[in-house]
């Protein structure tokens, strides 16, 4: 499938409360993933693999899920959204040896993130 969603993020001001509630509520797994000079990662597992993660946010923001879309080249992606009407609500992100992001909102205010892996995924 081209451009499949490819991750599914809780941006949450109080991580602990979600962890407690989601793991309660469905049959999913946390596993802290280290992030450097920061606070761990909480990663969902609904399977084998990862689906997700939690982050956190400043307290008094609106908690939501951001939903990520896998791209090929970000950058033509980001310039291709924004011919199309998109809004950029942040720019290209470089993430470790992991990859980039970017997060924008569609025409009609969706917001979403692509992500373009450094190294391909299977």
């Amino acid at each position: 499938m081209a451009n499949p969603f490819l991750h599914i993020e809780l941006q949450t001001n109080d991580v602990t409360q979600a962890k407690q509630f989601y793991t309660s509520l469905f049959d999913w797994t946390l596993e802290d993933l280290p992030v450097p000079d920061g606070e761990p990662y909480p990663v969902i597992k609904t399977g084998e693999a990862p689906n997700g993660g939690i982050f956190g946010v400043p307290r008094g923001s609106r908690p939501y899920w951001l939903t990520y879309i896998k791209v090929d080249d970000i950058q033509a992606s980001v310039v291709k959204a924004k011919k199309l009407g998109a809004t950029i609500i942040e720019e290209i992100s470089e993430f470790g040896e992991y990859g980039w992001m970017s997060v924008l909102s569609d025409p009609a205010g969706a917001v979403f993130a692509i992500w373009q892996y450094k190294v391909e995924q299977h």
